[in-house]
């Protein structure tokens, strides 16, 4: 028998809960405001970007890092250009596997506050490495060391979004998501601009309102221990960070697992238990939507997860016949529009597991070893010859 969810999480409002729900009007402003930078942003980009050789490094830490995963494919395809997408915890610790000294790049850096040893370094380490280097600061952080050292820097282009995306809750929200918007407006503005992008804003506010109160579970209320995202392509990117809100949300109480859905069978599958929640995020390709579905089939015949959820735009016999959630109405997306959509839902659940759990999720790490900003890390300095 199909099970359609609805429903949703907690009374007593968070930071974390408000900075959930005030997405869609800070993408609004932010593409707003790019539109008006419009022809100061062609000024300092067209130049970079008429040279073929450009190579395009999204760059961030934790949850920064991932918008690079989730819109680097589709950046890529449509326009061309060589995105890459690369952790500044990677490039501190091995910059020569990334930076080339003879080929322009463009670091684009996405940070929250602007102030994690990494994200810095990785500016610095970009200039040292490559002749040709120019920056990109999409930053939430007005007073944070990115923006201010970007700002009178001729090679690199400070944009910041709405303060109020400076999230105060620990987990990134609003930061991620329009940060991620915004990136996709300056490369993509034909397709992602103010006008198109706010059915996105207005689906994702249909989301949020179907969620009600954040007090009811948004897959179901089970006594899950693991929880599984899968998604193909760039929805693999969202995956990962929705497994990552679970985890920081819950401290650690609730395990959190991702992969795609054809890498799933190869090894990874085994993790699924009676005790697993595996939410699959089925692409709107057409191509890639078989095999998301062929998995979806598979897990739900295995019999061995507690609950095999699929979230879609549209309502196939695959996804109608077990746990399912169909997006709101609206217009066709394509998959890096859905993501958002996606990530509304993770973020209300792992908010609500985590007061489940008695953890208050704008501070969830009660021992202090995980900060909002990181601490403790040390960045050593790179020399030429070390390469």
């Amino acid at each position: 028998m199909s099970e359609t969810l609805t429903g949703c999480p907690t009374g007593t409002q968070t930071w974390t809960e408000k900075e959930i729900r005030q997405q869609p009007g800070c993408w609004r402003a932010s593409l707003k405001n790019i539109a008006q930078q419009r022809a100061e942003l062609d000024a300092f980009l067209a130049p970079l970007l008429a040279d073929p050789a450009l190579k395009i490094v999204l760059t961030g830490a934790g949850t920064s890092a991932f918008i690079g995963d989730i819109i680097a494919p589709w950046l890529s395809r449509h326009t061309g250009k060589n995105f890459v997408a690369v952790p500044t915890t990677d490039l501190v610790t091995n910059p020569v596997d990334y930076l080339h000294e003879t080929q322009p790049t463009l670091l684009i850096s996405f940070a929250r506050s602007g102030n994690s040893p990494e994200s810095v370094a990785a500016v610095d380490l970009a200039n040292q490495c490559v002749r040709q280097c120019h920056h990109l600061i999409i930053t939430c952080n007005e007073a944070g060391a990115l923006y201010q050292n970007a700002v009178n820097d001729d090679r690199a282009w400070p944009l910041l979004m709405p303060a109020e995306t400076h999230d105060r809750g620990f987990a990134m929200t609003s930061s991620i998501s329009t940060m991620m918007a915004s990136c996709l407006a300056v490369f993509a503005p034909e397709t992602i601009n103010s006008r198109s992008f706010d059915d996105v804003a207005r689906r994702c506010e249909a989301i949020i309102a179907s969620l009600g109160d954040f007090s009811d579970g948004v897959f179901g209320d089970s006594p899950w221990q693991r929880v599984v995202y899968l998604g193909s392509g760039g929805l693999q990117g969202a995956a990962r960070e929705c497994s990552l809100k679970v985890l920081e949300l819950t401290a650690g109480k609730l395990a959190a697992f991702y992969d795609s859905p054809t890498g799933f069978r190869h090894g990874p599958k085994s993790l699924v238990n009676d005790k697993t929640l595996v939410v699959v995020f089925v692409s709107s390709h057409p191509y890639t939507r078989r095999y998301d579905l062929d998995l979806l089939a598979e897990l739900r015949r295995d019999k061995q997860a507690m609950r095999v959820v699929a979230i879609s735009a549209t309502a196939d016999a695959e996804v109608t016949a077990g746990p399912h959630i169909i997006l709101p109405a609206a217009r066709a997306f394509i998959d890096v529009e859905q993501a958002f959509c996606f990530l509304m839902y993770a973020q209300v659940f792992a908010l609500t597991e985590s007061l489940k759990a008695g953890i208050t999720p704008d501070t969830p790490s009660a021992s202090g070893t995980v900060n909002r900003v990181v601490k403790g890390v040390v960045i050593h300095p790179w020399t030429p010859e070390e390469a």
